[in-house]
């Protein structure tokens, strides 16, 4: 169906039993929030919330809460767009099929953004920024933010919606330095496209025009964050998933989505900067106040019967997998199109997306060599790594298939088989001094750390253990030798060992020297065991495999949380002898975690009572 509005997808969805209302006032200081955490993790329906406090607009949460809701809601465009997705890597398939060939030429034909003879008056009344929906999401967040916006800029060198760019950055409403109804903060990481309108702008020392999208139908939120191409424009790719061309007119020299819900424009200096945070963010820990670039709001626009769409970003899985799963759907086949021999790339959502990426390449380069090393698989990761967002990855774990059967999306089969083959003395390959995720703390500095790629190729050279031998555990957990590292299996082939956060860096070194000293008089028992991480508490980081993805790879920098049990450097290579050691406790320079307020859960324990069915296990 092609939803004209967000408020057609709103009656849809509730006559097909999609959508609950919540008809109670529910205050947006981390009420709101609690319900849609809740929300996701029950799978339970889309919410519309009909009074929030403080504002006189409905809000809507959870509308991409499920893949089953998320393939509802573009049921009758994505097979086109993922025929499209096909064509763009393999044009022969339009001859193969040529009446489905015609037919998505034609769609994307439709697809084009179309400009309409209109003013701000006819769907919008102006209002401020405060008579927004001022929605914090958690605790320490430094005010009210958009969590869903469509964040439009042109390039000033080329103007024109086809040269735009929609991104979703997010946009802070209230709090800190802002000046209030005039000014917004807006936070976007290093490799987005609104970036090098910036750039752009500031060589000609211009401002850079900004408009600011919520709401319209659910295609426009997805494009904001469909990872395409630079040169690409995003409203096309709204226009092809929403079956319907995106609507638009310029307005003071702003562009206006005519079927948004709330529009905001304004202006960008980038040589002006105020700080823009702290912000619960995805990788389950708070992103902290930096100075960043802010918007001077010009105008703020409103549709009357307005619906304010938000999500709840926290330690995945959240709302926001549900948009990886679907960009996935869509695009699974580009990147062996993209990077040639790669197969197949998994960035992991429950190690926060971009920490941790699992890739399946090819090794051809030498198909007479008698013995199999990772070769063609390294000038492979080295793509992958400059490629677009998976640029931020801090690891990244890549192998060959022969057989055909090994998938990225099974994370323990994976790691099973990169760790049976992997040759810790040759296999491991740093890169220092390089970029990270704006939003990992893990690095030396905001934007700032190092990269791991492990590569392995060829037939097993270890059996993996299933177990922790007697002698290494017992050394391990010796009251009597002052020593008290307890030890659980978190895989076959990784253990988990608990050693207590040190007081300061002596304490650190001397704890470190000791555990390695202990492993490297148990080679023996390591051999099955060749990755070890260093946590507070290894029960916890064993008992699912959700807790040692989140721990291991959100709480760790490469170059410096790496150890290795009688490890060495030849020609600037780190290599270890016999298994690695990845320290994954919390550092001092590293933010806190996400945690809710207890008082604000007992009250929504109240306010849901009566949508009790809605949430069996998360209200009491």
């Amino acid at each position: 169906m092609s939803y004209k509005s967000l408020q057609q997808a709103v009656e849809d969805l509730e006559n097909t039993g999609r959508l609950i209302r919540i008809k109670e006032e529910v205050d947006p200081y981390l009420e709101m929030a609690s319900i849609q955490l809740r929300a996701y993790k029950e799978g339970a329906p889309a919410i519309l919330f009909e009074k929030v406090k403080g504002s006189k607009f409905k809000a809507l949460a959870n509308l991409y809460g499920t893949m089953e809701r998320c393939k509802y809601l573009f049921r009758d465009t994505l097979p086109k767009v993922q025929h499209l997705m096909e064509l763009r890597g393999n044009p022969m398939a339009a001859f193969k099929k040529p009446v489905a060939g015609v037919k998505s030429g034609v769609a994307a034909l439709t697809a084009l953004p179309l400009k309409v003879n209109a003013k701000a008056s006819d769907y919008f009344e102006e209002v401020q920024i405060a008579d927004l929906p001022q929605i914090q999401h958690w605790p320490l967040d430094g005010g009210a933010f958009i969590t869903l916006p469509q964040v439009f800029s042109e390039n000033p060198d080329q103007p024109g919606v086809m040269q735009g760019n929609v991104g979703m950055y997010r946009i802070q409403l209230s709090g800190g330095q802002y000046e209030p109804n005039r000014e917004i903060g807006l936070h976007y990481q290093i490799h987005r496209g609104i970036g090098i309108h910036q750039s752009l702008a500031k060589a000609s020392n211009k401002p850079l025009k900004v408009s600011v999208f919520v709401g319209g139908p659910p295609a426009h939120t997805v494009a904001a964050v469909m990872p395409l191409p630079e040169g690409i424009s995003e409203l096309t790719f709204a226009g092809l998933l929403a079956g319907r061309r995106f609507r638009y007119f310029y307005e003071d020299g702003y562009v206006i989505s005519k079927e948004a819900d709330f529009v905001i424009t304004g202006e960008i200096a980038s040589d002006q900067l105020k700080p823009e945070g702290p912000f619960g963010d995805h990788l389950g820990y708070y992103s902290l106040s930096h100075p960043f670039p802010y918007l001077k709001v010009h105008k703020v626009f409103a549709k009357k019967d307005g619906i304010w769409p938000f999500t709840v970003v926290g330690r995945p899985p959240q709302e926001d997998t549900s948009f990886g799963d679907l960009i996935h759907e869509m695009t699974s086949g580009a990147i062996s199109q993209e990077i040639p021999g790669v197969k197949a790339v998994n960035a992991v959502d429950e190690a926060g997306v971009h920490p941790l990426l699992l890739a399946i390449g090819s090794e051809r380069y030498t198909p007479y060599q008698a013995v199999a090393e990772p070769q063609e698989l390294l000038t492979q990761a080295n793509r992958i790594l400059g490629t677009g967002q998976l640029s931020l990855a801090k690891y990244l774990w890549i192998t060959d298939d022969p057989s055909g059967k090994l998938s990225v999306r099974d994370i323990p089969g994976f790691f099973k088989h990169i760790l049976e083959r992997i040759d810790l003395k040759r296999d491991l390959h740093f890169q220092t001094c390089t970029t990270i995720d704006t939003l990992d703390y893990s690095g030396t500095a905001l934007n700032k750390g190092s990269k791991l790629i492990l590569a392995a190729s060829g037939a097993p050279i270890r059996a993996l253990s299933d177990r922790v031998a007697g002698p290494l555990k017992n050394a391990l957990e010796d009251p009597i030798l002052l020593q008290d590292f307890p030890v659980h299996l978190v895989m076959p082939g990784v253990i988990g060992i608990t050693m207590p956060a040190a007081k300061d860096e002596a304490q650190a070194n001397h704890n470190l020297q000791q555990l390695q000293g202990i492993l490297a008089d148990h080679k023996k028992e390591l051999q099955g065991l060749p990755l070890i991480v260093l946590t507070e508490d290894s029960h916890y980081l064993a008992e699912n495999l959700s807790n040692f993805l989140w721990i291991s790879f959100t709480r760790s920098n490469p170059a410096a949380d790496i150890y290795g049990v009688e490890s060495f450097t030849h020609q600037k290579h780190w290599g270890t002898d016999t298994a690695i050691i990845l320290d994954a406790r919390v550092k001092p320079h590293h933010a806190p975690a996400l945690t809710v307020n207890p008082a604000t859960e007992a009250r929504v324990d109240q306010l849901l009572q009566g949508y009790k069915k809605y949430f069996p296990t998360t209200v009491k």
